[in-house]
């Protein structure tokens, strides 16, 4: 019996590394499971190419955002992971996540003769965008955007079993507008004031007033420096009720790193003042200062730090009060 050996295969030609028309071809399987659709199957946005191309490794921020007011492509984006307009970081009524713990040396609300004493009060919010038609920054993004925002501000009273004495809840649509760097906003928001059904068990005979504001808002914010911002604001209320009245003004000014700061974090100081109609055209003034973190691929920022406060109370159900606080807290921006 005479076995026929088969010639070999001819040996494929040798790879030339950075040639890849030189690689040899590669046969794929066929599908081993049943080609039907998949409903959750569906097309996804695929990343931007050569995303990392401009990370200088182990720097805390990107090399090709050096300059950070440059002009960069503009295209559509939905949910885009940064804000063009930030919330005010001393902005009493900003939404965002934080917490405050002060001693307050006014007198009481239920009780003149005696100071306030410490009190607690938290922020659970956040502010968001939608929609943008502009750049994808990772700081300081340029463009037309639409945000949503909106938070419950919460008081507690710590030498009272941290019974809730109020809360107020905030919901608005801002829609911005960013270039170089300026950014302006033309808002709507609903502000309602409620007093705690703990306080008024306690204190039957305090007046709770229905204090609501929806309110439109022009704003503009300007950076003089990438580190240094300057806004200013005036909001008219289109319904009022409990005591407000159609106008209000705000402004003030932030110093803090631009850029993401790594785990070293950086100093801040941010001072907001408010003024109202109701007020007889008085308000607050609100100062932070303390020690802040900036993400790498966002703006997200955490922030940590002392607060002093002195005018008019924040929580509106006791608007018509003043307060002379000072405290620590922590802000979470995203």
């Amino acid at each position: 019996m005479i076995f026929e050996i088969p010639a070999p295969l001819p040996a494929p030609p040798p790879f030339i590394p950075g040639d890849f028309s030189s690689a040899p071809s590669v046969c794929t399987l066929p599908p081993t499971k049943p080609g039907a659709a998949v409903v959750l199957d569906v097309p996804y946005e695929e990343s931007p190419a050569c995303l990392d191309d401009c990370v200088v490794p182990g720097a805390g921020f990107p090399e090709c955002f050096d300059d950070i007011w440059a002009p960069r492509p503009w295209f559509w984006q939905l949910l885009p992971n940064n804000l063009i307009y930030t919330s005010y970081l001393a902005g009493p009524k900003e939404s965002r996540i934080g917490s405050v713990v002060y001693n307050d040396t006014a007198p009481a609300v239920y009780d003149p003769s005696v100071p306030e004493g410490t009190l607690w009060d938290t922020t659970l919010g956040g502010r968001v965008s939608i929609l943008r038609y502009g750049s994808d920054s990772v700081v300081h993004p340029q463009g037309l955007e639409v945000q949503i925002e909106g938070a419950a501000f919460v008081r507690l009273d710590p030498q009272d079993q941290r019974d809730l004495r109020s809360s107020d809840f905030r919901f608005g649509v801002p829609v911005v507008y960013g270039l170089g760097r300026w950014q302006t906003k033309l808002a709507y928001y609903h502000n309602s004031a409620h007093l705690g059904d703990e306080f008024m068990i306690k204190y039957p005979t305090y007046p709770r007033i229905n204090y609501v504001r929806d309110c439109m808002v022009w704003g503009n914010s300007y950076y003089a420096y990438d580190w240094l911002r300057l806004y200013g604001e005036v909001g008219y209320a289109l319904f009022n009720a409990g005591g407000s009245q159609p106008w209000e003004f705000q402004f003030g000014t932030e110093l803090i790193q631009a850029r993401p700061t790594g785990g070293r974090g950086a100093p801040f100081l941010a001072v907001n003042g408010m003024s109202r109609q109701e007020l007889d055209w008085g308000g607050n003034v609100c100062v932070q200062a303390g020690w802040a973190w900036r993400g790498r691929r966002s703006e997200k920022l955490y922030r940590i730090g002392f607060e002093y406060l002195y005018g008019s109370d924040p929580q509106y159900q006791f608007a018509f009060s003043n307060q002379n606080r000072c405290g620590v807290g922590m802000w979470y921006d995203y």
